[in-house]
């Protein structure tokens, strides 16, 4: 635990001065690159100091064009994880409340990030077309279909947003799935222990055609469910 601890104690701060820097840079560079290199360098730096190794599998999957890219969720790692690794930029979608946070969440919004406003249903509606259009323009995303970090690493049931913006968006969903995240840094508890994360890319699933609406979605969330569990370690 003491371990723990001390990370936060530097991890924190660490974040802080990244978020800075990243506003200062875009600043002078309004294509996006000095950003992704904060993201990128602060994750390599935070998972270097956790002891955290990384492995990534799949990349010959990745199609052209945006993608939605879905991912089971059992760490705070699986964040670091994700932009240390991916090779290409990626975008988040998170709760609006994140970009209220004091330089984090200007920094965010810098960076191209997506808010979403779940306070009420039309708020979330409009937050889900905003995101569909930033990710028709070129942008690739991710998301936690889950919405919430697994315990046991089982998959927890998937929240339908993901799968609505998806249909939205018509763009290729990509499964992805995390192993060993958990291990590191157990959801909900206050520990932290060197190894391994792998993360797998599945072959990208397009949008099911000429299906009703609750069918398509229906069907792309079981596919995607499948797709994530069948590589998990348990």
């Amino acid at each position: 635990m003491l371990r723990a601890y001390l990370y936060l104690a530097v991890f924190i701060p660490l974040t802080f001065l990244f978020a800075a820097s990243a506003i200062v840079w875009t600043l002078l560079d309004r294509s996006g690159r000095a950003y992704a290199f904060h993201s990128r360098l602060w994750a390599r730096l935070s998972l270097a100091m956790a002891g955290a190794r990384i492995t990534l599998r799949g990349t010959e999957h990745l199609p052209d064009g945006p993608v939605i890219f879905m991912s089971n969720h059992q760490s705070n790692f699986d964040i670091l994880a994700l932009e240390a690794s991916m090779p290409r930029r990626i975008y988040w979608i998170a709760k609006k409340e994140l970009f209220d946070i004091p330089v984090f969440g200007p920094s965010m919004r810098r960076g191209g990030y997506i808010p979403l406003d779940r306070s009420d249903g039309r708020k979330a509606l409009k937050s889900m077309e905003n995101a569909a259009r930033i990710i028709r323009t070129g942008k690739s995303v991710v998301m936690f279909p889950e919405g919430t970090r697994s315990k046991d690493g089982n998959l927890l049931p998937f929240k339908r947003g993901g799968f609505l913006l998806a249909l939205r968006a018509g763009v290729p969903v990509m499964p992805v799935t995390i192993n060993g995240s958990g291990r590191i840094n157990p959801a909900g508890r206050i520990r932290l222990y060197r190894g391994n994360i792998t993360i797998t890319l599945h072959p990208p699933l397009t949008i099911p055609q000429n299906l009703p609406k609750d069918e398509t979605e229906s069907q792309l969330m079981a596919q995607v469910r499948d797709t994530i569990s069948a590589a998990l370690e348990h």
